[in-house]
């Protein structure tokens, strides 16, 4: 017997109407291009990414991985004074299901942290699927990661305090990168911090078939993310960790886990589980489901109350982080 799903919160639940007109739950192949170039894309191009002069802002192209194309940054630096240490790192992963998204995409979240933390903000490009399958963006991901922490210097930042961070996709990727950094002795990241994070291709926990045909990301359009990342074998035996972080069967030694997801979303019970592996492992995890949530609630209505919590906690948890660090 299939189940309902929870009740959307009801301010949310409005601006969820709201979003029906450009936003449906399902996602096939074909509509991928049209997502691409629609509106969704070109409100990009109004965003004031200085946050009224709150940021210096570059885009700057820097090493891909071995034999693969170079990447796009994007850097937010603080205009205020330089500060007598240098400044922490956020490097951001953007979401977009595998598919579509750029280094601009959902800045603004990172970008309202950076402003309160006095942080530095980088956002990495990465190839998308299905054009670029597994492993192009999280190797395209790691490649940024390597190049922000050896520039630190320039950028005005601390290599010891880097910070991972995404949504959906992206935080899947985050998470990816947080075990690939591990097994390849890469850059040392403090904490990873990972927004509904899309993490597992198998795409058959309970909230996935409660959320069939509801909301904005749904158990069809997942089917389609993962089916673009890893074609034919999604779902089979062989799918890499660093590709689906939910089949990584060693999660000791990563950095310090947030992560947190709606109760009315497809991701719910990937998350939780993630969570909890992370705490069976030794790990440190702070975790939050929001009631009534739906995906990626807090970027599409950040002045919702809801997402005002799940905002203030996600910049507490950095607050601790960082302050830790310095101790």
């Amino acid at each position: 017997m299939s189940l309902a799903p929870p009740p959307f919160d009801p301010e949310l639940a409005a601006v969820l109407d709201s979003l029906k007109e450009v936003l449906t739950p399902g996602l096939a192949l074909e509509d991928i291009d049209g997502l691409r170039n629609g509106p969704a894309a070109a409100a990009l191009a109004e965003i004031d990414f200085t946050m009224d002069g709150a940021f210096d802002v570059e885009q700057r192209t820097v090493p891909g991985p071995e034999n693969a194309p170079d990447i796009p940054l994007l850097i937010c630096r603080p205009t205020t004074p330089t500060p007598p240490h240098p400044r922490p790192v956020v490097y951001y992963v953007h979401g977009g299901g595998m598919v579509i998204g750029d280094n601009r995409s959902g800045v603004t979240v990172p970008l309202g942290w950076a402003k309160e933390l006095d942080a530095v903000v980088v956002s990495v490009g990465y190839r998308l699927a299905p054009e670029h399958p597994h492993p192009a963006p999280v190797e395209d991901v790691y490649a940024g990661l390597v190049w922000t922490a050896k520039h630190t210097a320039e950028l005005g930042a601390d290599a010891e305090r880097i910070v991972i961070a995404g949504t959906s996709a992206g935080g899947g990727l985050a998470a990816a990168l947080a075990l690939l950094s591990r097994d390849r002795q890469g850059p040392r990241v403090i904490g990873q911090l990972l927004m509904c994070p899309m993490l597992d291709d198998r795409n058959d926990t309970p909230s996935g078939h409660q959320m069939t045909g509801v909301g904005i990301w749904d158990r069809t359009a997942n089917e389609t993310g993962w089916t673009a990342l890893l074609g034919a074998s999604r779902g089979g035996p062989d799918v890499s960790p660093y590709a689906a972080p939910a089949r990584a069967e060693d999660l000791t030694g990563l950095p310090p886990a947030f992560l947190d997801v709606g109760s009315t979303e497809t991701f719910r019970d990937e998350v939780v589980t993630y969570a909890d592996r992370l705490w069976q492992a030794g790990g440190s995890a702070e975790l939050h489901v929001w009631p009534g949530g739906f995906h990626s609630f807090a970027g599409f209505a950040p002045q919702a109350r809801l997402s005002q919590s799940a905002l203030a906690a996600q910049l507490d948890w950095l607050r601790r982080l960082l302050g830790d660090s310095e101790d």
